[in-house]
């Protein structure tokens, strides 16, 4: 049951977080989103890939963790980055932003299929979610279109996650398919956690705490 609702509660925790930090450069967002990147990273490392490696070969494993990363920097395309904390709406915008919405879901659809049962890959979306769907939350509070359409947003953005859950859980996938599925979302995750980290120093100045939000992230994802 908690893999359904804490991705659906992830979403929640961050319009709650939105009205408290209405700036998406907050220091906390900023803390927030470094944690969950490295937090995200880590776990793909020590729990997603070694996975897919032992049930696939190197090559194979290698080509499809490939089209993740490629598929990611496509949808990225239309999101302009929302997935790692890029969001673009403009304040007088009132055309709901349909290449945002769908390539959001998409990814969120995507990375709902590594979640079983007793799968640490569950608190690794979790984290992640929460900064994104925050971020979003902020910008679409800041702009001009109605609760309704802002809250539709949001609620089905929510429900990809454990959509994408049931999917993989549910239907009957070969064991290579469903490898091969999740190397895909490796790709993304890599692209995802690594863009954040990148992007975590401004100027390519050392902030301490942002330093320590990295690390923090590493070690709760090698110790849970």
């Amino acid at each position: 049951m908690y893999k359904f609702l804490f991705p659906f509660l992830a979403v929640a925790i961050g319009v709650i977080l939105a009205t408290f930090f209405k700036s998406k450069r907050s220091w906390f967002n900023k803390l927030l989103l470094s944690f969950s990147g490295a937090f995200l990273l880590a776990l793909t490392l020590f729990e997603l890939l070694p996975e897919v490696y032992e049930h696939l070969d190197a090559k194979r494993s290698g080509v499809f963790i490939m089209l993740g990363i490629l598929l990611q920097i496509v949808l990225e395309l239309f999101s302009k980055g929302a997935e790692h904390g890029h969001v673009h709406i403009h304040k007088d915008a009132t055309a709901f932003p349909w290449l945002l919405f769908l390539s959001l879901c998409f990814h969120s659809f995507l990375e709902g299929f590594p979640i079983h049962d007793h799968n640490d890959m569950l608190y690794g979306v979790l984290i992640h979610k929460i900064p994104i769907a925050t971020l979003i939350s902020i910008y679409l509070i800041q702009s001009a279109y109605s609760t309704f359409q802002s809250g539709l947003f949001l609620f089905i953005f929510a429900v990809m996650t454990p959509l994408g859950t049931l999917v993989s859980n549910a239907t009957t996938l070969s064991p290579s398919t469903a490898h091969c599925v999740n190397a895909v979302v490796i790709g993304i995750f890599f692209h995802i956690s690594t863009t954040i980290l990148f992007e975590s120093g401004e100027g390519h100045k050392f902030n301490l705490s942002k330093f320590v939000a990295i690390i923090l992230g590493i070690g709760i994802a090698y110790f849970i």
